[in-house]
């Protein structure tokens, strides 16, 4: 029986077009004659394949995260194996570090060991799925999107940004903006938020209090000591996630500038800090519900669901803080 690297061969496109061709996902129209042409030519069916396929794999599926310290991940983790369980699957959870060459060997290893399919927060937005993509198996990005069309299951970003920024802009001066990557979409769509927030509040974001750095508590840690040695410090600060947040709560009492002080504002719970919760304002992220969210899409696609890909977009909601300077 023919396969889609057969099919790839002859219609001169790789097995990741052959994929979307059959998934209904945009190819230009010349490609997409040439692969069905192959395809009526090798008697392929690609259908008829993926029931192969799924009868083949393991009841496993992959969670590749980027950082298995950060316990947003870890929650959004203990949904996923909530579902998968339940549906009697195994979760296997790979930690990529961020790392683009960890995480192509995760999904290699998801291939080689017939997983079912795999949930992904990427590491980047260069991450090649073309390889699992090409065998057929589903994919379920969380977190951030991974330039695929693939189903997903996103924070709303910019409006946490901007809920956050708003907040604190009834009150202070100055807000400033700590993210991690600005590659990564995450970060660029929260620090967008506070870019809108400045511009509804009647004036422009000061950008020289815009900071991408990474989403670990050092990354929080440096950025927070270089606005502060500004000439003009922020007096306000919203953290891009919750790590950025410890580490900026850890900078701001070593200088004795706790909130309200200075003002704080965290999207995402804080997982550990010596202050108490209500001094500082929080964007709460449902990160187990995105895990359970996740895994039922995957599942469905795993039983079959053959419907074009969808992104889900889940709501946040803010928790001010009572302290006011």
């Amino acid at each position: 029986m023919a396969t889609i690297y057969d099919v790839a061969e002859l219609a001169g496109v790789s097995p990741a077009t052959v994929s979307r061709v059959f998934n209904g996902v945009g190819v230009s129209a010349t490609k997409s004659a040439a692969v069905r042409a192959a395809a009526e030519q090798l008697n392929f069916t690609p259908n008829r394949a993926a029931r192969t396929l799924r009868r083949q794999s393991s009841e496993v599926i992959a969670l590749i995260i980027p950082d298995i310290e950060n316990p947003y991940f870890t929650e959004m983790a203990r949904g996923v194996e909530d579902v998968a369980s339940e549906a009697g699957y195994s979760v296997v959870l790979c930690n990529s570090d961020a790392q683009l060459d960890k995480e192509l060997t995760y999904l290699r290893i998801a291939i080689a060991e017939n997983m079912s399919g795999i949930i992904l927060a990427a590491a980047s937005d260069s991450t090649d799925l073309d390889e699992i993509l090409a065998t057929g198996r589903p994919v379920v990005a969380v977190d951030r999107g991974v330039g695929h069309d693939v189903d997903g299951v996103v924070m709303a970003n910019r409006d946490a940004g901007r809920l956050a920024t708003e907040h604190l802009l009834q009150t202070y001066r100055r807000v400033a903006y700590i993210g991690g990557p600005e590659h990564i979409e995450t970060s660029s769509d929260r620090a967008e938020g506070w870019r809108l927030a400045h511009r509804a509040a009647g004036a422009d974001a000061p950008l020289e209090l815009l900071r991408f750095s990474s989403f670990r508590v050092d990354g929080g840690r440096e950025a927070m000591e270089e606005l502060l040695a500004l000439p003009e410090p922020p007096d306000a600060v919203v953290a891009g996630n919750n790590l950025i947040g410890v580490g900026a709560i850890q900078v701001l009492t070593e200088h004795a500038l706790t909130p309200p002080k200075i003002g704080v504002a965290v999207i995402g719970g804080l997982p550990f800090t010596t202050l108490s919760p209500s001094a500082v304002t929080v964007v709460r992220l449902p990160a187990r519900h995105m895990g359970v969210t996740a895994a039922r899409m995957l599942l469905e696609r795993i039983r079959g669901d053959e419907q074009p890909a969808r992104t889900i977009v889940l709501r946040n909601e803010l928790q001010a803080a009572s302290a006011r300077p």
